[in-house]
């Protein structure tokens, strides 16, 4: 059904690829994070609550975006395609291909745990799966959403009653959503950076209740910043553009948080482990639920999801894609506050240092 090539995900039958990093005429799109999303497609497949987030990335390419509900089907070629959601970040989908009585499903990225901001991760079932890996060591357990949100609210409390302002990195698609969906905006004003505020513009336009947000250009004119919190890229940390805050307090919520050390290379004042991909349990368990004989396991840490499966009785072997996972060194939308989006292979993600 697909093969690798040096242009991606290629279904030969159907005649199109999925999540390509060059441009090709016909791409299917799990969603609007750079490593999945390449410009310059003649046309894109995403989903419908996806469309505005990829139209936005894309930018002149965005004309070329054909969207469908979750669930529908395309026959494209005689392939039956369908998209079903992964849970990831808006949008998000999981891509389902059936030919001649044979049923694939790619992954994308996903998570299992609930997130307010998109829709739920559905299993779907499937003789073949292919899955992301970024977590796949039986290290990385992730603690319950809420306990997160509790901890970050009770950091942003204490800097606030201290008089200083917290930074909340963030990736501006996708995660710095997700952290705005948990902050009590009764502890004080919460500022975006613009990067971030064009994306959460784009949430709400697609339904997501999302707390009231101050662009940082407007709070700093009305020097209206005591006791917030301002959610930006990590890309901020270390540059002129936060110094105009005075005393501030840094924070980075990342998968990579549950490793010891991480925080530190980052060299922020606080972490908080949350991811938006699933970790080692939640990713057997997912797999479990497709049903799939035969699993390719992608980006990540490819080998100890095979052998792990392998041992299990099940076909399972590592293929190698430029899809990057979640990272937590990378640089991404430009720090300039007035500048436009970035869109690249980063931005979107979090993977490994």
């Amino acid at each position: 059904m697909l093969r690798t090539t040096d242009r991606g995900l290629y279904c030969e039958a159907g005649d199109f690829f999925i999540d390509p990093w060059a441009a090709v005429p016909r791409a299917v799109v799990t969603h609007a994070h750079g490593d999945h999303l390449t410009w310059g497609c003649d046309g894109y497949l995403v989903s419908h609550d996806g469309a505005g987030v990829t139209r936005e990335r894309l930018g002149r390419w965005g004309s070329g975006v054909d969207a469908v509900a979750y669930g529908e089907t395309r026959v494209v070629n005689g392939v039956s395609v369908s998209l079903h959601p992964a849970g990831h970040i808006l949008g998000s989908a999981q891509v389902r291909l059936e030919y001649r009585g044979e049923v694939w499903v790619v992954s994308g990225d996903y998570k299992t745990d609930p997130d307010r901001t998109c829709a739920p991760w559905e299993p779907v079932r499937c003789h073949t799966f292919i899955t992301e890996s970024t977590f796949g060591l039986p290290i990385y357990r992730w603690p319950s959403q809420r306990q997160v949100f509790d901890e970050l609210n009770r950091w942003w409390a204490a800097n606030a009653a201290e008089g200083r302002v917290s930074l909340l990195c963030a990736y501006a698609l996708g995660k710095a959503q997700r952290l705005l969906s948990g902050l009590d905006p009764a502890i004080g004003p919460i500022l975006t950076h613009g990067a971030v505020e064009r994306m959460t513009a784009l949430y709400r336009h697609g339904g997501v209740a999302l707390p009231s947000t101050v662009h940082t250009t407007d709070a700093l004119r009305a020097k209206a910043t005591t006791g917030a919190i301002v959610i930006a890229p990590p890309s901020v940390t270390g540059s002129t553009w936060l110094r105009r805050f005075g005393e501030v307090r840094t924070a980075f919520a990342s998968g990579w948080m549950r490793v010891r050390g991480a925080r530190r290379r980052r060299g922020v004042d606080a972490g908080f482990t949350l991811s938006d991909h699933v970790d080692w349990p939640q990713l057997l368990t997912a797999i479990d639920a497709t049903g799939a004989e035969r699993v390719w396991v992608t980006h990540g840490f490819t080998g100890p999801v095979v052998q792990w499966l392998t041992a299990r009785g099940l076909d399972a072997r590592a293929i190698a894609t430029r899809w990057e996972g979640e990272r937590d060194d990378a640089a991404v939308d430009a720090g300039d506050d007035d500048a436009p989006a970035v869109a690249d292979a980063s931005a979107a993600h979090e993977s490994a240092p």
